[in-house]
């Protein structure tokens, strides 16, 4: 495949999702169990976090955490956190700590994020807001693998695999990924970004903050990061809202499969939307149509790309846009673009965006993604488990499946995960509410059905019927709204399961 414009932005929208996110595990001596600590002075924030978190002006400090959590008193990181403080003191209950999800996303804006989208002021009364980077993120030690949008690597999401010999010819590509992670480790800091780890620094902050107990809200990995942070650390965890769940603790490859069954249950959204759109589109006049031009339109591309998008290309930028309705006008001017066959209308569309569409951050976000994901738990190293994978995929999942069952640098990684996984934990406060769209792609509704198992009555579940990722505040479910506002402000659980109807 010709690499390009199309490239920078499929790799913009992989990083994007996060995509887009541990045996009994004890946080032991190295554990974020002292009594005395640092405080967080507070001052500025960058300039880049203050021009993106406008008109909302934020706070930022920094809290000292081992690098090493099996070394307490060895080499220190310093991680960057934010804060959107309460201006009601009569109202406030304490913290409310966010992730936005990744691994590998950056915090320090999202704050203002919330607060810019809406988020109901007695929210913002009832908490002081904490953003952060978490470890090996943005300004808290920043890890990076050297990567580029012009290089074998460029997104979170593997390409489609054809056929078996495009997964033993991406085999050979990921494990170059992976030696390449461990050369340019200088610092010895990759091997310790773990889901597990970050919770031990958010129970750092929490500490620093001078806070007994911590509020999270946590959306796609994040969930995993809350899950992992109320199983760990039971007692301190306040009101805990995890929204997208992945399922678990950390990211697996059964996750990431489930990927591909998301595309199939939110695509027929689209489906309908541009069916009913066929005579401004020309994508198809009814839902099945629809979705066979995406079939036929990537395997077109497969063999004769156009302007050097291929039908990875397609498939990806397929994957990025069902995250959203309101992406749906775009994604179809795309497929309407490629459908063509010509360059000046691909080129006139901006398939492919320009090079500003790629994020600067990428290398860093695209190394976190994968250290995390790989040392939370082993991955299979066989080549022929991975074939084996998407054929079962490619037949179960056609729309994406060859994508997300295909090998990735996890199977090569050169550090063996350091402990078991975070497991969940039942037996602590019932203060766990989980938020879920019945459709999205990357965190289909099995996930929050398989954490509300593993929490039993520490928790429950928000079923909404909506499509897209990310329900509270991102969505505009007046149900889920309303539900999740009343937790965390009032701390009312609902008594039971709850399915909130489209609205």
């Amino acid at each position: 495949m010709t690499r390009g414009r199309g490239i920078r932005r499929s790799a913009a929208l992989a990083v994007a999702l996060g995509l887009g996110l541990s045996g009994s595990l004890v946080a032991g001596p190295a554990g974020a169990e002292e009594k005395e600590g640092p405080t967080v002075r507070w001052g500025a924030c960058p300039e880049d976090v203050a021009a993106e978190a406008a008109p909302v002006v934020l706070e930022c400090g920094t809290v000292p955490v081992p690098k090493d959590y099996a070394d307490p008193g060895g080499d220190r990181i310093e991680l960057m956190i934010s804060r959107l403080a309460s201006t009601n003191p009569d109202k406030r209950r304490g913290t409310l700590m966010l992730n936005p999800g990744g691994p590998g996303g950056s915090g320090l804006s999202q704050p203002a994020f919330l607060a810019n989208r809406g988020i109901p002021s007695e929210v913002l009364d009832t908490y002081d807001v904490i953003g952060m980077d978490t470890r090996g993120i943005g300004r808290s030690s920043p890890v990076a693998c050297g990567f580029t949008p012009e290089g074998p690597y460029f997104a979170n999401i593997p390409p489609y695999a054809v056929d078996d010999a495009a997964v033993t010819a991406r085999a050979k590509v990921v494990k170059e990924v992976a030696e390449q992670c461990a050369r340019r480790d200088k610092d010895g800091v990759l091997p310790h970004l773990t889901t597990a780890n970050t919770a031990r620094d958010l129970d750092r902050i929490r500490a620093a903050l001078g806070e007994e107990k911590t509020s999270f809200l946590g959306y796609s990995y994040g969930t995993a990061l809350g899950a992992a942070y109320a199983s760990m650390f039971p007692g301190r965890s306040d009101r805990i809202v995890l929204d997208s769940n992945i399922g678990d603790t950390h990211l697996d490859r059964d996750g990431m499969r489930r990927y591909a069954l998301g595309v199939e249950q939110t695509f027929p959204d689209f489906a309908r939307w541009a069916a009913a759109r066929h005579d401004s589109y020309g994508l198809g006049r009814t839902p099945a149509e629809v979705r066979r031009t995406y079939f036929t339109l990537a395997e077109r591309l497969d063999e004769k790309p156009v302007d050097g998008f291929d039908g990875n290309v397609l498939r990806q930028l397929t994957f990025g846009y069902l995250f959203k309705e309101v992406q749906y006008a775009k994604l179809a001017q795309h497929w309407q673009a490629l459908k063509s066959g010509d360059t000046a209308s691909v080129r006139a569309a901006g398939v492919g965006g320009e090079a500003a569409d790629t994020p600067p951050s990428l290398d860093n976000q695209l190394s976190v993604f994968l250290a995390v994901s790989c040392n939370d738990i082993a991955w299979p190293t066989s080549v022929d488990t991975y074939r084996k994978g998407v054929a079962e995929d490619r037949a179960r999942y056609p729309m994406f499946g060859a994508a997300t069952a295909n090998i990735m640098p996890c199977a090569y990684w050169p550090y063996p995960p350091a402990e078991k996984p975070v497991a969940i934990d039942d037996e602590g406060p019932r203060n766990i509410l989980l938020v879920q769209n019945l459709r999205d792609v990357p965190t289909p509704h099995v996930g929050g059905k398989l954490l509300r198992k593993k929490f039993a009555d520490r928790s429950r579940l928000v079923s909404v019927d909506d499509s897209g990722h990310g329900v509270y505040v991102y969505g505009d479910n007046p149900c889920a709204l309303n539900t999740t506002t009343r937790y965390l402000v009032d701390g009312k659980m609902p008594r039971k399961d709850t399915f909130c109807r489209a609205g």
